[in-house]
């Protein structure tokens, strides 16, 4: 199976000896909605590749609060955790299962290996340290200068686009974890964006008219 999946998802981006070596040395892993792939603090002896599905990366402070980073999609690896790899050093942020993932995890040992064997491999992990660091620079811009109102608003059509849906599945309650914030104000500003026309709110639901607003 890991090979059957490693050739159908890279075989246009990576070399042949590569691959082979990914298949040889990568574990097929599947989680649920919900389950955690990394905790927070934690040491990792892995690195992953995901195959399908979607997960959520973000930070805690320690002290119950939250805000969201980024999604990984099909296709890519996390830049945190190849960060925390190649230094030895506890996880900065947690990785929680948004849709059911399949993935390929591989020895941490690998990961340089692979940074000076392989071409291929160098530019991947490059482009993803770009990706990331993109990301991040634009969640630093939403807290530096964005009203709230612009986050939210920001925090919808991102997820319109990563899920490329009209509807998303979220609580207020989650999208004030999210945007480390309280849910009575996160309710009041869907409630406006509801009145513009923006959005239609259900239970558990929201729908968005306006994604390239």
């Amino acid at each position: 199976m890991i090979k059957k999946l490693i050739k159908a998802k890279f075989s246009y981006q990576f070399e042949d000896e590569l691959l082979e070596e990914m298949v040889e040395t990568g574990q097929y892993i599947e989680k649920k909605k919900g389950e955690a792939m990394i905790r927070d603090g934690e040491y990792l002896r892995f690195f992953p590749l995901l195959i399908t599905g979607l997960i959520k990366i973000m930070r805690h402070d320690g002290e119950g609060n939250q805000l969201f980073l980024y999604y990984l999609t099909p296709g890519e690896t996390c830049a945190m955790s190849l960060t925390c790899c190649m230094t030895a050093q506890r996880s900065m942020v947690s990785a929680l299962i948004e849709e059911d993932a399949e993935m390929i995890v591989f020895p941490i040992e690998k990961l340089e290996e692979w940074f000076s064997k392989y071409p291929s491999w160098k530019g991947f992990v490059m482009q993803a340290y770009q990706a990331r660091f993109e990301e991040l620079i634009n969640s630093v811009d939403d807290l530096a200068f964005n009203r709230m109102d612009e986050r939210l608003w920001s925090y919808l059509v991102g997820h319109h686009e990563v899920l490329d849906d009209h509807a998303i599945e979220v609580t207020h309650s989650e999208i004030a974890e999210d945007l480390n914030t309280s849910r009575e104000v996160i309710s009041r500003l869907l409630k406006n964006l509801e009145k513009q026309g923006k959005v239609k709110l259900s239970r558990n639901r929201i729908e968005i008219f306006q994604p390239s607003s």
